[in-house]
């Protein structure tokens, strides 16, 4: 089993990275507050280094609108130099679908996803693919609400292209589902799914190919450091992609590593191991 090292800020690891790919959900902010010591740590990476931070978040908008929720939190610009969006990556595969009929599965505040695309948005019996987004209200609603309707959906062979594929998230204290319950629904009832977003490799080039562009120069991938919280997304994503990887504990997966503030290493270990994935290092908030 691994034995995962803690560190107690980003400045233990600055010397031997080129450059960030850091999370924005879990990491940055909890869906209510903002977290201004993670911020001003990519500040000062930032300052420090001259190196870039890019933020990969599978939230299912276009970047400006992450960029105006982070200033919402408090998030200076001089955090990061841009925003990779799983939802971004989205369009542009859904420009591809031309002008065919999509039912979205999601909350009104995800249809700038659609913005400029001749995609068009038609109701449920009328559609040729599903675009989910999120639930439409994830405050009361769960996966299994959806089983019914995805039943005729499935019947009619259409495509499920799911723009976040997070199966939860913090909101405050409490995890609320993503659209990725809605996809792991949908495939395990024989639905052909399309994820777009971490872990998956697309989204990772994306993010890989503008830091590049930002340091004007080729990065190896063992010198990127990827941050985020979430198993299943931030970790096995980065790791899958030979980068390196911060591991911020108090995150989605707080209740299983102990008290927020002083993880247990072992309980960390253990989960990694179970996992099947490993870490660079650990932290349980990002600090500098």
């Amino acid at each position: 089993m691994q034995t995962v090292p803690f560190v107690t800020g980003l400045s233990a690891l600055a010397p031997r990275i080129d450059g960030i790919i850091c999370d924005v959900w879990g990491v940055l902010h909890n869906g209510v507050v903002g977290y201004g010591e993670a911020a001003n740590a990519l500040q000062r990476f930032r300052e420090t280094t001259g190196r870039p931070v890019v933020l990969l978040t599978n939230a299912p908008r276009p970047a400006f609108e992450i960029e105006k929720m982070l200033a919402r939190f408090g998030i200076a610009r001089d955090a990061y130099d841009t925003i990779v969006t799983s939802g971004d990556v989205c369009r542009t595969l859904l420009k591809r679908e031309g002008d065919r009929g999509a039912y979205h599965i999601g909350p009104g505040r995800d249809l700038p996803l659609f913005d400029g695309l001749k995609l068009r948005l038609v109701p449920r019996e009328d559609a040729d693919l599903v675009v989910c987004t999120g639930l439409f209200d994830d405050d009361t609603e769960t996966a299994e609400d959806y089983r019914a309707s995805f039943e005729g959906l499935i019947r009619r062979g259409l495509t499920f292209v799911c723009a976040n594929p997070d199966i939860v998230v913090e909101r405050g204290d409490r995890l609320v589902y993503c659209a990725g319950a809605l996809a792991q629904l949908y495939a395990e009832m024989g639905g052909d799914v399309v994820l777009v977003g971490k872990p998956h490799k697309p989204v990772y080039d994306v993010a890989i190919e503008t830091l590049e562009e930002l340091a004007e120069h080729p990065v190896a991938r063992d010198r990127i450091l990827a941050i985020g919280d979430a198993l299943p997304t931030d970790v096995r994503g980065g790791w899958g992609q030979g980068l390196q990887v911060l591991l911020v504990t108090a995150g989605i997966h707080a209740a299983d590593f102990g008290p927020a503030d002083h993880p247990d290493p072992a309980l960390v270990a253990k989960r990694l191991a179970i996992e099947g994935i490993a870490v660079t290092a650990a932290i349980p908030r990002l600090a500098w």
